[in-house]
């Protein structure tokens, strides 16, 4: 019995297989023709005239011309065929070794490197075993490929939004999927940062389906979902399959993948996709953390408002908005009154107190869209993007309002707070950059507080615009 993996063969005099076939036929081919003479006396042949050295010599040359005949039959049937296979894998190795380091598989291909499988014997099923192995080389190769180009594509973002935009798109590509969703989480709840396709995407935030994915931390696999819909051209499709993938890094979620399609993934795009899973972790993982870095650099850790570089860079950006559209932009700039002598009475923490507590007050009174930022000390400005100089008036003195509304407690002490403002607006006043906004307010804030404290008052706004309502697009500011 043979060795696992062994091969059983013949015994070889060299290491030339032909050179060894045409031994054992020519050998075999006279001994052939020594054994027929005497076979041909137990047939009734004469022995007088069989064995005589003439037909002994007939014989033999008989003998050797078969064997050589057989040897040129399998030397010319047998030996292009190898040739054939030997050749081709001589390509592909070549084709392989180009490849490490140009990466051009253009030299191989299967249709240029396989082999014609004509026969249905040994030398048929190594021609179909070596067009398998050059069709998974090059599957390997596509795979290598599609990965890396996904590692590539995901490398260079780290904002949050762009890079779940970009990995979907991927996603989609590569997966045959008509439409998907990125859903990340972010302070325990899972919110949607990209889709396409989806009709309401939102309703995946809430799904069962989503969450077990998440937190069995396996991909989930959904046949003809009742709760999604693909939207199309003409109409919406329901989808055949629905796959959920989780998004994990170093067994910590993320996040996760929601792909829809019309037809199931077969399971070599199912594999793909979990390849995609674990570059897609790493990349998230750095964008999630560079977001929380910038979210960290931009906010003033006592008040949460945006810091002052962070709330300049926005006012910056508001007001160019605003010069190119014309729409209105509020400015306010607020002080706490009196708060150095809270903390000459009371103490720096319970003057971090206050400052927190009229932060909290302010932003109660701010719209979504509007800009809290912490200036310096116990300086706030506010944007109010929309905001004229109606509107801005009516923000302040409703902030002032809260502020004096909400006290702060010092054990049996209770510390009444106000503040002082100053509000103005572009474009009707008419600044030439966003620095004489903050003046206006500013200067407008200084009066304030030469007027008496716990009031605000106007910057450089039209005095009839104090007398007009509420501009449509702030109301219930």
């Amino acid at each position: 019995m043979s060795r696992p993996g062994s091969i059983d063969r013949a015994p070889r005099p060299t290491r030339r297989l032909f050179t060894d076939l045409a031994r054992w036929m020519v050998g075999l081919g006279l001994l052939a023709g020594i054994a027929f003479p005497f076979l041909a006396t137990l047939l009734g042949l004469p022995p007088e005239e069989v064995y005589t050295p003439r037909f002994f010599g007939a014989t033999l040359l008989a003998g050797l011309a078969v064997g050589l005949a057989n040897y040129g039959l399998a030397r010319g049937v047998v030996r292009p065929r190898l040739r054939l296979l030997s050749g081709r894998m001589h390509q592909v190795a070549e084709s392989i070794g180009s490849a490490t380091y140009s990466d051009d598989w253009s030299r191989c291909r299967p249709e240029t490197c396989s082999v014609p499988v004509d026969s249905q014997d040994e030398l048929g099923e190594s021609a179909a075993a070596f067009n398998r192995l050059v069709g998974a080389l090059m599957n390997a190769h596509e795979v290598e490929d599609a990965v890396r180009d996904f590692s590539r594509e995901l490398s260079g973002q780290l904002e949050l939004a762009p890079l779940a935009a970009r990995a979907l798109t991927q996603l989609l590509n590569h997966t045959g999927a008509q439409a998907g969703a990125v859903l990340v989480e972010q302070g325990g709840e899972l919110n949607v940062i990209a889709g396409h396709g989806l009709e309401d995407r939102e309703r995946l935030r809430h799904s069962d389906h989503v969450r077990e994915a998440l937190r069995s931390q396996a991909l989930r696999r959904l046949e003809l979902p009742e709760d999604i819909v693909i939207e199309a051209l003409v109409g919406n499709l329901r989808p055949r399959e629905v796959v959920v993938v989780p998004i994990v890094y170093q067994s910590v979620n993320l996040g996760v993948v929601v792909l829809a399609s019309t037809r199931p993934l077969t399971g070599e795009r199912l594999r793909l996709l979990e390849l995609f899973q674990r570059s897609f972790g790493l990349a998230l993982h750095n964008a999630v953390t560079y977001d929380h870095l910038e979210r960290l650099a931009a906010l003033d850790p006592l008040t949460g408002a945006y810091n002052r570089r962070f709330g300049l860079g926005r006012l910056h950006e508001e007001y160019q908005r605003s010069a190119r559209t014309r729409a209105p932009l509020g400015v306010l700039m607020l002080d706490i009154d009196h708060f150095k002598a809270v903390n000459d009475t009371y103490g720096h923490l319970v003057g971090d107190r206050v400052i927190a507590s009229t932060a909290n007050a302010i932003r109660r009174c701010l719209r979504e869209g509007d800009v809290l930022v912490r200036y310096g000390g116990e300086e706030f400005l506010v944007l109010l993007p929309g905001a004229g100089c109606v509107d801005a008036q009516r923000v302040a003195e409703r902030i002032r309002h809260a502020c004096t509304e909400t006290p702060v407690r010092d054990g049996e002490q209770t510390i009444q707070v106000t503040i002082s403002g100053g509000y103005t607006a572009f474009p009707e006043q008419d600044a030439g950059d966003e620095d004489a906004l903050i003046r206006s307010a500013d200067t407008a804030l200084y009066a304030a507080k030469a007027g008496g404290r716990n009031r605000i008052a106007a910057g450089e706004c039209p005095p009839s615009q104090s007398r007009e309502p509420l501009a449509q697009g702030r109301s219930g500011a």
